[in-house]
């Protein structure tokens, strides 16, 4: 689905999060259980077959759990480009967040992180990152912890003229995490162009039935100097 997406729409920068790789070998425990799947090969080589010619840019492990012997489950954000339309710069940051959870459950330490890449399209130099910053826990509202992400992240960006920032963000608009957005020069560029429809994307059923109606919007593209049309 994502490869078909992104042929139709054959966008210069395709910014990913929740990449994972997963690993489940339950033979140690007499269970004839093996499994394993990478999102990022499966995506790379339904790209291939479809003659797209996208490649990495960049990519951050946010986070890799093991909560039971046998079971592996690694995390990552990742960017691609149109190899054939996008010159990417030397100045690629991909790390992670010095604030974060840390710790959670035994095998489990959450971290966040983000992947920022210097491009150039027909002449033009922007500045593009994907990022995904810590969601609520058990309740507990992590709204504060996200905006310190963002600050972060903002920070690394600069005084970059065209910027971009893609993700999962875990937050809605007017929180302080958004606030932080707007004061460095940045447009919720749904907000802008489509200010009459909700644009909602979360939250699917946990076991994806889709029984469930999104009434959140919590995914965003966030922009700085591309102008209210910009594609």
């Amino acid at each position: 689905a994502f490869a078909d997406a992104i042929a139709r729409h054959r966008p210069h920068v395709v910014g990913l999060m929740e990449v994972s790789t997963i690993d489940i070998d339950l033979t140690a425990l007499g269970l004839p259980v093996t499994y394993h799947v990478d999102f990022l090969a499966e995506l790379n080589q339904a790209l291939a077959s479809r003659h797209l010619h996208y490649r990495g840019a960049g990519q951050e492990q946010n986070f890799e759990a093991a909560p039971l012997p046998g079971i592996r489950l690694v995390d990552r954000d990742v960017l691609l480009v149109d190899a054939h339309r996008v010159r990417v710069g030397d100045d690629v940051v991909a790390r992670t967040y010095t604030t974060n959870l840390g710790p959670v459950a035994p095998g489990v330490s959450l971290s966040r992180g983000f992947v920022s890449v210097p491009i150039e399209v027909e002449g033009e130099h922007y500045r593009v990152t994907s990022t995904h910053p810590e969601a609520n826990l058990a309740g507990i509202d992590l709204g504060l912890l996200r905006a310190a992400q963002i600050q972060e992240l903002v920070a690394v960006i600069g005084k970059a003229r065209h910027a971009i920032i893609m993700g999962d963000l875990n937050d809605l608009a007017g929180s302080p995490m958004y606030q932080v957005l707007l004061n460095a020069g940045f447009t919720d560029v749904w907000a802008a162009l489509k200010p009459s429809t909700d644009g909602f994307t979360c939250c699917h059923a946990s076991n994806l039935t889709n029984d469930r109606i999104p009434d959140q919007r919590i995914d965003y593209i966030f922009a700085r100097g591309l102008g209210r049309h910009a594609d």
